[in-house]
């Protein structure tokens, strides 16, 4: 244990799931912190995240002090399911079908207008929410048990996104109650951003997915 000015906290604990005899104890390890409001640091297709419960306003702003940044840059949010956005989403409308069917779970992240009961606060998203399901067995296993995650790329703010969890430990040390090592992000670059917000779809960051490929996809489904 280590002394903070609050009293005091548990130090990290990185579990190697890697090794079968350890995955299932750190999945539930994982999901234990995230229930109960702590952040963990989880390993995606394209970088390794650091996630905490959506739904709580407290631990998403633990996570943006972590990453030493403020509410005008929103925390995006990871799904363990294709069924999941239908309830996160204002309108599950054509376009975002034609998406996620095409690239989910992938590189792809998807912001469209969040539904209206949601009571969340992950920054200043002007009610629109950022949606991706991550192409990483582990991942989804772990959202599978918690339900929605706030999640972003486990770095300091304009610091390397982290490519495993010891890259992400250097960083964020223990502001994180537990960090899950999956191996090397097989990736290594960001999601595709695209806003499905107005008329016209908008990328709004180049990332894993062309999108060339991205917009090929929608003429064609036109």
């Amino acid at each position: 244990m280590e002394a903070t000015e609050k009293g005091v906290r548990p130090v990290s604990r990185t579990f190697n799931c890697l090794d079968e005899k350890t995955r299932e104890v750190g999945l539930n390890s994982a999901a234990d912190a995230v229930e109960a409001g702590r952040l963990v640091v989880i390993p995606t297709d394209t970088v390794y995240g650091i996630g905490c419960n959506a739904f709580n306003p407290e631990a998403v702003n633990k996570l943006l002090q972590a990453k030493h940044r403020g509410p005008d840059m929103p925390v995006p949010v990871l799904v363990g399911s294709w069924d999941t956005v239908r309830g996160l989403s204002r309108d599950y409308t054509r376009q975002m079908n034609v998406l996620i069917e095409a690239f989910w779970p992938g590189g792809l992240s998807i912001v469209v207008p969040q539904a209206p009961s949601l009571t969340w606060n992950l920054g200043d998203t002007n009610g629109s929410v950022m949606l991706r399901m991550p192409l990483q067995k582990l991942a989804i296993e772990l959202l599978q048990k918690t339900g929605p995650m706030a999640v972003s790329s486990a770095n300091i703010s304009g610091q390397p996104p982290a490519l495993n969890a010891k890259e992400a430990e250097e960083q964020l040390g223990n502001s994180v109650s537990v960090y899950l090592e999956g191996g090397q992000a097989e990736i290594g670059t960001p999601s595709t951003i695209i806003d499905l917000t107005q008329a016209t779809p908008t990328i709004l960051r180049e990332g894993a997915i062309p999108s060339e490929k991205i917009f090929e996809v929608l003429k064609a489904q036109a």
